[in-house]
């Protein structure tokens, strides 16, 4: 059976009071969000809306064997410290120095950097990591904020999802 997904859009759609999905539904954090907003009541068959648990595929045990230096995942969706932040758009000067500063500004240091400039645009990938304690999400949140649809943009993904990806 195919995966279902709720989305922002589908609340806004929606207009109602509450919305049932079916069990195995998975609601984004933009649909959560806008139900939030919009005082809609998300639940699933049996009572409030729950997220599904994983499905972690049928060579699961096979990886862990084979993939041992891969920690399994905790309960914490967002333990570790390893950030990888992306940035692609037209080159201008001082926009390594505006990542850079954002990234101190909210605890994390930059472990490798790799930048490449073709033909006025630029695509920059810094792994940087985390200080104890700094929280991911409002990393996230300052970095993405930057640039602009004419400049450039940013995008911030944790390290859990590059583990994730070498499990498949």
């Amino acid at each position: 059976m195919a995966t279902r997904f709720l989305t922002a859009d589908d609340v806004r759609r929606a207009g109602a009071g509450e919305i049932v999905v079916a069990e195995g539904t998975l609601v984004t954090p933009q649909a959560l969000e806008a139900a939030r907003e919009l005082g809609i009541e998300i639940r699933g068959g049996a009572g409030p809306y729950r997220e599904p648990a994983p499905d972690r595929g049928p060579d699961a045990t096979r990886a862990a064997r084979s993939l041992p230096h891969l920690p399994e995942p905790s309960e914490d969706p967002l333990a570790g410290t390893g950030v990888v932040v992306t940035a692609v758009g037209r080159n201008r000067r001082g926009i390594l120095a505006e990542i850079t500063t954002t990234l101190n500004a909210n605890g994390a240091g930059v472990q490798n950097v790799s930048q490449r400039v073709v033909e006025g645009y630029f695509h920059l990938i810094l792994v940087v990591e985390l200080d104890p304690g700094a929280p991911f999400e409002g990393l996230k949140t300052a970095l993405e904020c930057l640039g602009g649809p004419d400049d450039y943009a940013v995008r911030v993904m944790h390290e859990r999802v590059f583990r994730y990806m070498h499990r498949i």
